[in-house]
Order: structure tokens, then sequence, then C-alpha cells
């Protein structure tokens, strides 16, 4: 049977998604708590692979066995077996023809700024600090830039091995919630550091470093070098992962549950 699960992780910990030898992954530690449970080896696939440090609240996988387990099972041993750092929300059968990676339509982030003059102690692996105030409204008015389907060079990363630079960007919004600066992307998919780059423009543009136009003068270089730095890797959260209504994939509530409130 092919076996969907949705899983939540602090990826502080873990040296990204994709099992590595010698390193400590999220993979790693799905596949050894689903093979305890199955009593033989495991593979999982996901919708989407996170670098290190960054975290997911809706992460979706699949895996294939021969060997029968309730879903309950599967959910609940998981859990079992799995560091306090990961967990399994919800599972559910699925036909042959899903595929966490192939058959997903959409994916969506979460960037979290905590934006206050004194660094958090408490969110310190989970929030990026930005000392300086941000103007979160110019931040909104520059990201609508980047909306629809466009060659996004200039926010790739010099390691990403995708074969086409180009996405679609369907929403883009920054919000603020008290100390809080939240960016919420959808596109279809993502190059590497894509978000961690525009998160990194909107901040130069939020901060008063760049005018809201530069976005724009950005995508349409289409070199890296345009851009600004890198947004740290420990604000960023997979959130939402879309597919097709028939495979009836179980909606999450988004997060992160900070701040309180959000757009949905």
């Amino acid at each position: 049977m092919r076996i969907a699960l949705g899983v939540e992780y602090d990826g502080s910990q873990y040296h990204g998604w994709q099992a590595q030898t010698g390193l400590h992954t999220v993979q790693q530690a799905l596949e050894a708590a689903l093979s305890r449970v199955a009593d033989t080896d495991i593979s999982v696939v996901c919708a989407g692979r996170t670098d290190t440090g960054v975290h997911a609240t809706n992460q979706i996988i699949h895996f294939d066995c021969d060997n029968e387990r309730s879903i309950r099972s599967w959910m609940h041993g998981a859990n079992s077996y799995l560091p306090k750092d990961v967990c399994v929300k919800w599972g559910r059968e699925m036909p042959n023809e899903f595929h966490a990676r192939y058959s997903a339509l959409s994916r969506r982030y979460r960037y979290i700024i905590y934006n206050s003059s004194i660094r958090p102690a408490l969110l310190r692996s989970n929030v990026t600090w930005q000392y300086r105030q941000l103007n979160h409204r110019d931040m909104n008015e520059a990201g609508q830039h980047l909306l629809g389907e466009n060659d996004f060079t200039s926010f790739r990363s010099v390691e990403c091995q995708s074969n086409t630079a180009m996405r679609k960007v369907t929403q883009l919004h920054v919000t603020r919630h008290h100390d809080m600066v939240m960016i919420d992307i959808t596109a279809n998919a993502f190059l590497h550091h894509m978000v961690r780059n525009i998160a990194g423009v909107l901040i130069a543009v939020g901060s008063g470093r760049k005018p809201i136009s530069w976005v724009q003068e950005v995508l349409t270089a289409k070199d890296r070098r345009m851009g600004a730095e890198t947004a740290p890797a420990y604000g960023l959260y997979l959130v939402h992962v879309e597919y097709p209504k028939e495979f009836g994939v179980v909606q999450s509530a988004l997060g992160p549950m900070f701040p309180a409130g959000s757009l949905d």
C-alpha cells in the first residue's frame, strides 16, 4: 500500500531534510522510525526538501510498504520512535498515482522575522531577528513585483540544480503582528534558497536601505549578484502543500502558531 503522512518538525537541529551520510537529517529520523513500525526498511519521498535549519508545519511525505499496518499504527508508532522535534500529524492510504512531490500543485512558505531592537531568547532558533525597524507595508508593496510567472535567476542559489529558473508565484503578503513580521508566499515550486533570497531583498526594502522599485530591478537583472544577502534559514517554514482534491490530502491548520492571527 501507499501511505501519505503529514509531518511537522523543528529543523534547527537538523542538516536539512535529505538523508546524507554522517549527518543528522529529518528524512533519516522518519525512515528509521517508520522502518521500526513496518519491521522492514522504509524509504520516504517528500513534497519539498528543506535546507539546514528550516522548519515545517505541514511537510507531506509518502512511502510504499507491503507489510500492512493501520493508519493509527503508522502515526502513533512512528511518533513513539521519533525524536521530540519531529511528529506525524495525520496519515492516509493513497492510490499508487499519488506522489508527494510530483502530484503537488503548489507549496506555501512563511518567513517569520522578530523585529525588535533586542534579540529574542525563547525563539532564537525559530525566527530571524532583525533589529532595524521594518516597514511591512513597503515590503508588501515591493513583493507584488514578484507575482506571476517569472525567471527567478536573481533569487536562486549558485548551487541550485533546477533545469529552469521559471517559477509562478501566485500570492505574496507581508503582515505585521506586534513584533513579528511575516512573509507569506505561494508558488507552484521554489528554487534553492528562493524564499530566503526574496526575504533578504524585502528586508532591505523594509529597512529603508533600498527603494520599493529595486525589487523589480533585481528580478529583471536575472543575476544573483544583484540581490541582497540570503536571509537566515531558521525563520523559514513550509506550511502547506496543495494537491488535486481527488487525493483527499488532509488540510491541516497553517502554522507556525506564532504570530497569533494570520491571513486565514
